[in-house]
C-alpha cells in the first residue's frame, strides 16, 4: 500500500501560509494485481478538477481491462480450447471449397451415367456365371472387383478422350463439362486420360485374365477410333459406324468378355454360352442402338454446326425419338416372350412382370415428353439410362 500513499507535505498547506491556487500531483502507480493493467499518472501541472479527471481515467482503464478479459473469455469454447481465428477459418473454408470444386469437376468429366452403367453391367453379367450359392465366395468378389475397377478406368479414358476432341462442340451442346467450360485445360485432360488408360492396362496385365485384358484392349481401340481426329478415324462422324462402335462395346464385349472372365479365369470352368448370356447379348444390342441414336438428339444443334452427320441431323429429331422408343418396346416384347418359355416359375414370373412394367413406364413417359424442349429431351435420355440400369437388375433373374 505504500505505493498508493501520497506524501502529506504535498497535499496539505504549510502552517501560516496561504492555500496555493494549484499544486502538483507526484507520480504514482497502482500495483499490478491478478493480471490487471498497471495504471500510472505522470507528473504534470493540474488544476482544481484534475484529481477528478484522473479518477475518471482510472475508472475508464479499469472498465477497459474488464471488457478485454471478457472478450478474451468469449474466444474460448466450452471445452476450454481457444476458438479458431477468422483468418484460419477462412483458410480452411477455402481449402474445402477447392477440394469440393475439384471433385465436382472430375465427377462431370467422368460422365457418371456411363460409369454406373459399366459397373452394373459387369456385376450383372458376372452373376450369370454363378451356378450355386457356394460360388458367391471371396474368390468371386476378388475377380469381380478386378474386372470392375479395370473397366471403370478404361471407361474414364474413353469418355475423357471424346471430350478432348469435342471441346468446341461441347461449348454448344454440353457447356458444363470441365473442358468446355474452361475448368480443365486440354493439358489436364490429356494427363487424366493417359493416367487412367495406363492404370487400366496395368491392372488388366497384373490380373492375368485373357478375357479381361482383351475386353480392355478392344474397348481402347474402338473408343480411340470413335473420337480421335485422324485420317480414317473419328468414326463418330458416321452415324452407322458410331452406332456399331457403341453396340460392339456395350452389347458384345461387356456381355461375353466379362462373363468369360468369371467363368474361365475365376471359376476355372470351360467356356459356355448359356441361354441367359445369349438373351443378355441380344437384348443389349437393342439397347445399345437406342443409346447410340438417342444420345445425339439433345446434341443436334452442335452436331449440325460442326458437320457431324448423326441420324438426328439426317432424319430429324422427332423421327429418331420414336424409332428409339419403338426399338425398346420391341426388346421388352422379346424379353416377355423369353420369360414365358422359361421352365423356372420364379424366373418366368420375374421376367414377364419386370419387363411388362418397364415397357408400360417407357410408353407413358415417352408420350408426355415435350420434344421441342432440349431440357425435356435430355431428361428423357437420362431416363433411358435408368431403364438400362433396371435391365441389368433383371438379367440375372433370366433362366
Amino acid at each position: 500500500m505504500d505505493a498508493l500513499r501520497l506524501r502529506p507535505s504535498l497535499l496539505s498547506a504549510r502552517p501560516g501560509a496561504a492555500r496555493p491556487r494549484d499544486h502538483f500531483l507526484p507520480p504514482f502507480c497502482s500495483i499490478q494485481r491478478n493480471g490487471e493493467p498497471r495504471v500510472c499518472f505522470s507528473n504534470q501541472r493540474t488544476h482544481g478538477p484534475s484529481l477528478y479527471h484522473s479518477q475518471k481515467l482510472f475508472d475508464w482503464k479499469s472498465s477497459y481491462s474488464r471488457i478485454s478479459r471478457q472478450s478474451t473469455s468469449t474466444s474460448i469454447n466450452a471445452s476450454g480450447q481457444p476458438l479458431q481465428s477468422e483468418p484460419e477459418a477462412h483458410d480452411s473454408a477455402s481449402i474445402w471449397r477447392a477440394i469440393s470444386s475439384s471433385l465436382d469437376a472430375f465427377y462431370r468429366f467422368s460422365r457418371p451415367h456411363t460409369v454406373i452403367g459399366t459397373a452394373l453391367s459387369i456385376v450383372s453379367v458376372s452373376l450369370l456365371s454363378v451356378q450355386s450359392l457356394s460360388d458367391i465366395s471371396p474368390l468371386f468378389f476378388t475377380g469381380l472387383l478386378e474386372a470392375v475397377v479395370a473397366a471403370l478406368f478404361m471407361n474414364i479414358y474413353i469418355v475423357g478422350l471424346n471430350q478432348l476432341f469435342d471441346i468446341e462442340i461441347d461449348k454448344v451442346n454440353k457447356p458444363t463439362l470441365p473442358l468446355a467450360s474452361g475448368e480443365y485445360t486440354p493439358a489436364t485432360g490429356v494427363a487424366i486420360v493417359l493416367v487412367f488408360a495406363a492404370m487400366s492396362f496395368g491392372l488388366g496385365w497384373a490380373v492375368g485374365s485373357q478375357p479381361l485384358f482383351w475386353a480392355l484392349f478392344i474397348s481402347f481401340v474402338l473408343g480411340t477410333a470413335y473420337s480421335i481426329n485422324l485420317p480414317y478415324l473419328r468414326w463418330k462422324r458416321s452415324a452407322v459406324v458410331a452406332a456399331l462402335c457403341i453396340l460392339a462395346v456395350r452389347a458384345v464385349i461387356v456381355q461375353l468378355a466379362f462373363f468369360l472372365h468369371i467363368q474361365t479365369f475365376v471359376f476355372r470352368r470351360p467356356a459356355a454360352f448359356t441361354r441367359p448370356l445369349m438373351f443378355a447379348t441380344g437384348f443389349m444390342m437393342f439397347f445399345s442402338v437406342v443409346i447410340a441414336l438417342f444420345k445425339d438428339i439433345p446434341d443436334i444443334e452442335g452436331d449440325r454446326i460442326f458437320g457431324i452427320r448423326s441420324f438426328s441431323v439426317r432424319l430429324g429429331q422427332k423421327k429418331v425419338f420414336w424409332i428409339c422408343v419403338g426399338l425398346l418396346e420391341m426388346a421388352y416384347s422379346i424379353a416377355i416372350l423369353m420369360g414365358a418359355t422359361s421352365t423356372s416359375l420364379w424366373s418366368k414370373t420375374a421376367t414377364i412382370a419386370g419387363h411388362s412394367i418397364l415397357a408400360a413406364i417407357l410408353w407413358s413417359r415417352a408420350r408426355s415428353v415435350d420434344q421441342t424442349s432440349k431440357a425435356a429431351i435430355t431428361s428423357f435420355y437420362m431416363f433411358i439410362w435408368k431403364l438400362f440400369y433396371a435391365e441389368y437388375l433383371l438379367i440375372p433373374l433370366v433362366r
